[in-house]
């Protein structure tokens, strides 16, 4: 089975014929802002069960800008037994198009961006610590290029972790 890549618009005529739009984002992202009629069926989640209730109608596999759906377009292809499509582009062209969105700023930001903002922030404080009061601050820099790359080579992120049970990314309802 394969997906094919589709418009924004062409995803939505086929949403108005019927079609499930499926969003294989993560909880945090998807909390924060969606396209209104999209289901979340989270990436790590996907598999035969989860589409069960779908039929034989068409779906639609968006992600943020489109390079997760289509790493792993045949996953997703294979996962149900209809015709698939994804949005080329993602959520992102969708909004370039000017098609709606549910945004509510009151959700934490995705955990992914918080852990690229600490260790940014972290990595410069390193640097310009070292810089200013002592070389052994460059440590710092140090720790946290090393965690990252435990992180790619792992698949796990321990700062990601952390931040995940921090009390400011409790998603809340509504």
């Amino acid at each position: 089975m394969s997906i094919r890549a589709i418009t924004p618009n062409q995803a939505r005529d086929l949403l108005a014929q019927g079609a499930v739009l499926i969003d294989i984002r993560e909880t945090d992202e998807h909390a924060r802002e969606r396209i209104p009629a999209a289901r979340l069926v989270p990436l790590r989640a996907i598999g035969n069960s989860a589409f069960s209730g779908l039929g034989s109608g068409q779906v639609i596999f968006h992600c943020r800008s489109g390079a997760r759906t289509n790493a792993n377009a045949r996953i997703l292809a294979s996962a149900v037994s209809c015709d698939t499509y994804m949005i080329d582009g993602g959520l992102e062209a969708w909004k370039r198009a000017g098609l709606p969105v549910v945004t509510d700023r009151k959700q934490p930001i995705e955990i992914m961006r918080q852990v690229q903002i600490a260790a940014g922030s972290l990595v410069l404080l390193g640097v310009l610590l070292g810089a200013t009061i002592s070389p052994v601050l460059y440590a710092l820099a140090g720790l946290v290029g090393a965690g990252l790359t435990v992180a790619g080579v792992t698949g796990t992120c321990l700062m990601a972790r952390l931040l995940r049970v921090m009390p400011w990314n409790r998603v809340t309802e509504g």
